[in-house]
């Protein structure tokens, strides 16, 4: 039996959990926290990343590793590695941890981005704003999620105090990047050099978190799902990557300019559970077994919504026709994802109406608490 070690315990490893066991996979777990979410489905080695003893025990356990979030320090990962198997590999992890690392390889693979500098002083910030121009994102080039670690330049006034606030080293200037459409292109790459793509999908963040995810993306020919996969497909083979890449795009007038990259299951394919042949967290497991991979065909169209902050009563939610309600065993508060719900619809007339009624369900319990 093939015994997966998930590093993190989040929701996207109960995912990966839930999406393997029929699959005749068993699965262990390993995370700081106690409460993490995939702890109540799997065994859960609770120790910090800098535990040797303890990634050499849980490495013991394993017949193969994979992660379900990009900031496992590296050396955990590396020493890990040096056991069993682990996908994506340490090389594609190190890569996407650091914006200006990304950034350097989507232009090495001839990928558009905006425009970037690293900035490490407040006269190299200086230097940058002269060069890229306002307004300017000044971001961590590490740990930054859900819209943390960055900040909006408007003025130069602005520079010193987002400077000091996020670190004062470290850092990468970025130019604002003014786009019609947030997407997002998901991928799975086996061991063996299989590949699949899921349709494109557009995005809407508020607050820096993703909200609603929406699948397939209207696109007039299917040229920006072209240029998409053959973004995502340079990626994967020059990191001669193994699992699930999901690369975050902005489209600007029918250009597609890479912003960031996550080496695994990403929230924005929580779709592919219910709206795919085959969900990206099982096709991640068969990439990284070296299994063959399912088919990424959808019926009709899909939406994924988070629910962040607060769940909805659940019997509101499965009124709904369509609808599919996935909670992550998470304890309220704000700005936190506790959960999703999947809605699958024939035709994209259909799924926005769906879409609008769940977010009056939403709306109005907010409204009544």
């Amino acid at each position: 039996m093939t015994t997966v070690g998930i590093l993190g315990a989040g929701q996207l490893g109960r995912m990966l959990a839930l999406a393997g066991y029929p699959l005749g996979m068993r699965f262990v777990a390993y995370d700081e926290a106690p409460e993490a979410p995939a702890g109540h489905l799997l065994d859960l080695t609770v120790a910090g990343w800098d535990d040797d003893s303890a990634i050499d025990a849980f490495g013991s356990s394993c017949t193969l590793a994979t992660y379900e979030f990009e900031n496992v320090p590296v050396a955990a990962v590396r020493r890990l590695a040096a056991r069993i198997p682990v996908f994506p590999s340490p090389q594609a992890l190190e890569t996407a941890q650091d914006r200006l690392s990304e950034k350097t390889l989507f232009r090495s693979l001839g990928i558009e981005t905006a425009p970037f500098a690293p900035v490490d002083t407040l006269p190299e910030l200086e230097d940058a704003l002269r060069a890229i121009g306002l307004p300017a994102m000044l971001k961590t080039r590490r740990m930054g999620y859900d819209g943390k670690g960055q900040r909006l330049l408007q003025d130069v006034s602005d520079a010193r105090r987002a400077f000091e606030a996020l670190g004062a080293r470290n850092l990468i200037l970025e130019g604002f990047v003014s786009f019609e459409r947030e997407l997002s292109i998901l991928a799975a790459r086996s061991t063996r050099g299989e590949t699949v793509v899921w349709p494109l999908v557009e995005n809407v963040h508020r607050d820096g978190i993703l909200r609603l995810s929406t699948a397939p993306a209207a696109d007039e020919g299917g040229t920006l799902l072209a240029s998409a996969a053959r973004i995502v497909s340079a990626v994967l083979e020059a990191l001669d990557y193994a699992g699930v890449l999901a690369i975050e795009l902005f489209d600007r007038g029918g250009r597609l300019l890479a912003n960031e990259m996550a080496p695994r299951v990403h929230n924005s394919g929580h779709w592919t559970i219910e709206g795919s042949t085959t969900s990206q967290f099982e096709n991640h497991l068969r990439a990284i077994a070296g299994w063959p991979l399912g088919s990424t065909e959808t019926a009709g169209c899909a939406a994924m919504v988070n629910l962040v902050g607060e769940i909805p009563d659940p019997e509101r939610v499965l009124e709904i026709p369509g609808a599919h309600l996935h909670l992550y065993g998470k304890s309220p508060r704000p700005g936190r994802k506790l959960g999703h719900v999947t809605l699958v619809k024939p035709d994209r007339a259909a799924l926005a109406a769906a879409v609008s009624r769940l977010a009056g369900v939403v709306r109005e319990q907010a409204l009544q608490r």
